[in-house]
C-alpha cells in the first residue's frame, strides 16, 4: 500500500518544518499518496497518522475539508468544471451539461471504461477566463465552450488509443 518510496517522499515534506511540528506535513503527504495512488483511503489515512504521529480522524479531517483529495476511486481523467457564480455567468453549468452528456454520466459520476470522472468545484481564481474547469487537479483550462470541451475530451480519449474491439483495431 505505502512503500518505502512514498514514506521517503512523506519524510522530504516533513524535513521543512521544525521536529514539534511535522504534523504540519499532513496535506503534503495526502497529496503524495492521492498521486501515486489516485485516492486517499481510510488505511493510507492510518499510515500517514502514524507517521506523523497524529490521530487518524485529524488527518480525515483534512481529507473531507478539502475537496482536492479524492476520497474513492476516480477515472484515470478527473474533469473539475467550476460552476460558481463568475462562471455560472458565463455558461459554466453549460459545460457541466454538455460533458455529462458528451459522457454519458451525470456530475460524481465516473464512465464505465474508467476514463472519465466528472466533478463540480468551486472558485478556481480565473473567472476573468470562465468557463474554466481542472484536469486531474493540475492543468487549468479555460474559455470552455462546447467546441473546446469536445476537443479536450476527444484527445483525452485519443491518447489512450483503441480500445478492444473497436473498429480498425488490428489483431
Amino acid at each position: 500500500m505505502i512503500t518505502d518510496a512514498t514514506k521517503a517522499r512523506f519524510a522530504r515534506e516533513v524535513a521543512k518544518y521544525p521536529a514539534e511540528q511535522k504534523q504540519s506535513a499532513v496535506m503534503a503527504c495526502l497529496s503524495i499518496v492521492q498521486q501515486e495512488q489516485g485516492w486517499v483511503s481510510a488505511d493510507s489515512e492510518a499510515v500517514i497518522a502514524e507517521y506523523l504521529g497524529m490521530p487518524q480522524i485529524a488527518v480525515h479531517e483534512v481529507t473531507t475539508f478539502y475537496n482536492m483529495y479524492n476520497q474513492q476511486p476516480t477515472g484515470k481523467y478527473k474533469l473539475n468544471v467550476c460552476t460558481n457564480l463568475p462562471c455560472q455567468l458565463r455558461d459554466g453549468q453549460k459545460a457541466l451539461h454538455h460533458l455529462e452528456k458528451k459522457l454519458g454520466i451525470s456530475m460524481g459520476e465516473t464512465t464505465a471504461d474508467g476514463l472519465f470522472t466528472l466533478q463540480q468545484c468551486e472558485c478556481l481564481g480565473a473567472c476573468a477566463d470562465a468557463p474554466v474547469m481542472l484536469v486531474n487537479d493540475r492543468t487549468m483550462c479555460s474559455f470552455m465552450d462546447n467546441e473546446k470541451l469536445d476537443q479536450l475530451v476527444d484527445g483525452l480519449r485519443q491518447a489512450e488509443g483503441p480500445a478492444p474491439g473497436r473498429v480498425g483495431e488490428s489483431a
